[in-house]
């Protein structure tokens, strides 16, 4: 296959956010299509014994299996890395497939884990159930109290794992100062970059060392696939992420890297929108309910932080309605907004964290956190700002607000 568009790096890396989303990672074949082609292989054949030989042995370039390359995913991966600023990137089945390897792929037996309480359920159960079966300790601290972080750095302390802004309680982490502290102690920063992404936020920029994401959320945008992403390092991806995934399989297919890889295309165009509509929004709800929690909003704790970290705050805001009848009855009134559990969807999207994404944790953990039974998590799409006030006027109305 000749490569052609966008594989010059010296080219690409003088690009600018918005070429980078459409003209990156694109490999041309001999028919010369514009639209990337998708490869829907598991396996690929030789011209000879010797060929194959050398590849195994990783002698020469070229194709293997679909477990360890494809030129679909290897495409993604090139655009991803581009956009992030990453030297290479290595896409995952999920966007928990992400987080998953990209702990375990570093930490063994007798190593330490410091993670920041606000979280997605499913990172928490990482940190507070997987981890420790296999003898990874782990101190779990309120990430917005900075001098916790150094506080609970141990000896055998190897990584620092972070979302920011975080699941569902969009806490920020002060990204200079948290990885900064971890570099002056040879620990590895972790950081789940999914509710910005890299239109948004590039946390490499403030010394983080591996990026995660959940690419089904705004990568994707339409709520059509599974993906993650591992960013990092050359030598990270390839000396110690990529022997666990060659050998534990958490690989994306083909056709969901395809969708993924055209949903970058619009990426910075969409986050940007949906985080100037949901600014918006958060204002006109802040005017009725006692705590709106979003990042943009000057009410926001870590507003300054955020600004200084962020290109934009992103589609997504959590507020307060004091009871799960109280939520119910606001998701159970909505007509434009759909109640679901996704998160960067183009289109507008609530739930109640505590009975949905957080349900697996106890109640005492979800309190930990300010996963109170009255939250509502809102993710807001592309459709007009005024149809979606007046849809949340309607619902606070018929829900007694």
């Amino acid at each position: 296959m000749k490569k052609t568009t966008g594989m010059n790096r010296a080219i690409t890396r003088t690009w600018r956010p918005a070429t980078r989303a459409v003209r990156g990672g694109v490999w041309r074949s001999e028919h010369g299509e514009t639209s990337e082609a998708l490869f829907l292989t598991s396996g690929y054949s030789y011209d000879d014994a010797a060929t194959v030989a050398a590849r195994f042995a990783g002698e020469a370039e070229g194709m293997t299996y679909s477990r360890l390359q494809n030129p679909t995913v290897a495409m993604l991966e090139e655009r991803i890395a581009l956009m992030e600023g990453a030297e290479a990137c290595r896409a995952q089945a999920s966007g928990m497939a992400a987080m998953t390897a990209a702990l375990l792929c570093q930490l063994s037996h007798g190593d330490h884990v410091v993670a920041a309480r606000a979280a997605f359920g499913s990172c928490r159960w990482l940190v507070d159930h997987l981890c420790p079966r296999f003898g990874i300790e782990t101190t779990v601290i309120d990430s917005a109290d900075d001098a916790a972080w150094e506080a609970a750095i141990r000896p055998n302390t190897k990584v620092f794992f972070f979302e920011t802004p975080a699941n569902p309680t969009l806490d920020v982490v002060d990204l200079e100062l948290v990885c900064g502290l971890a570099k002056a102690h040879g620990i590895t920063t972790v950081v789940d970059n999914a509710f910005a992404t890299a239109v948004l936020q590039r946390p490499l920029e403030f010394g983080a060392d591996v990026v995660a994401y959940s690419a089904t959320k705004l990568m994707d945008g339409q709520g059509r696939v599974l993906a993650g992403a591992v960013c990092g390092t050359r030598e990270f991806i390839d000396e110690v992420l990529l022997p666990f995934q060659r050998n534990t399989g958490p690989n994306l297919s083909p056709f969901n890297a395809w969708v993924v890889h055209k949903g970058l295309e619009t990426l910075l165009l969409r986050a940007h929108r949906q985080s100037e509509t949901a600014l918006e929004l958060g204002r006109f709800v802040e005017g009725r309910l006692p705590r709106v929690l979003h990042p943009g909003l000057e009410s926001h704790p870590r507003h300054a932080i955020a600004a200084k970290q962020m290109d934009a705050f992103g589609p997504i805001f959590a507020f307060d309605v004091e009871s799960r009848e109280k939520a119910f009855a606001l998701l159970d009134a909505l007509e434009l907004i759909d109640i679901s559990n996704n998160i960067g969807d183009a289109r507008s999207l609530m739930c109640h964290p505590a009975s949905t994404t957080h349900a697996g944790m106890t109640e005492e953990a979800r309190a930990e956190m300010g996963v109170g039974e009255g939250l509502l998590r809102f993710n807001v799409g592309l459709e007009d700002p005024e149809d979606l006030k007046e849809d949340l006027d309607r619902a606070f109305s018929a829900a007694g607000f």
